[in-house]
């Protein structure tokens, strides 16, 4: 619980920097989100706080991603398969930086983490003079799995 206290006062704070409120629909969107592991859409968490009796309309959970997003607790991530381009989301706040490989065949999505790459792009901004706010690397291809298939 004092995890959530804490996620919840930094958007509090969010929220408050641009003269927004922290309304009882944006908590429990909130924490929805930090009740779940892994990737979801933005329909998918509608779907679910409906499911819940949850007094929340599609547009607020879209509202509400954006806001998150912005706020830095909530890191959104693109993927696409061979028609579309979608926006994905997960939580960001208290979990380690990580990079994604999403599989365009059977939608899956792999974390991973490689000092090296993470030195190597450090060194590379040092190189050209650019500071970094922050990355995202996105590996598309063909899983092992559906590469045996």
């Amino acid at each position: 619980m004092a995890k959530a206290h804490q996620e919840r006062g930094l958007f509090t704070g969010y929220l408050g920097a641009r003269h927004l409120k922290m309304t009882r629909e944006r908590r429990v969107i909130l924490d929805e989100i930090f009740s779940l592991d892994g990737h979801f859409g933005a329909d998918d968490l509608y779907v679910k706080l409906v499911k819940r009796k949850a007094p929340v309309s599609r547009a607020t959970v879209y509202r509400t991603l954006e806001h998150l997003v912005g706020s830095g607790l909530v890191q959104k991530v693109y993927v696409s398969d061979h028609t579309q381009r979608k926006a994905l989301y997960e939580r960001a706040h208290g979990r380690e930086h990580h990079e994604h490989m999403h599989c365009v065949t059977c939608g899956s999505i792999i974390e991973f983490s490689d000092d090296p790459l993470e030195e190597r792009q450090a060194e590379i901004c040092r190189k050209l003079g650019f500071t970094p706010l922050r990355h995202s690397l996105r590996i598309e291809g063909i899983c092992r799995d559906c590469q045996r298939r």
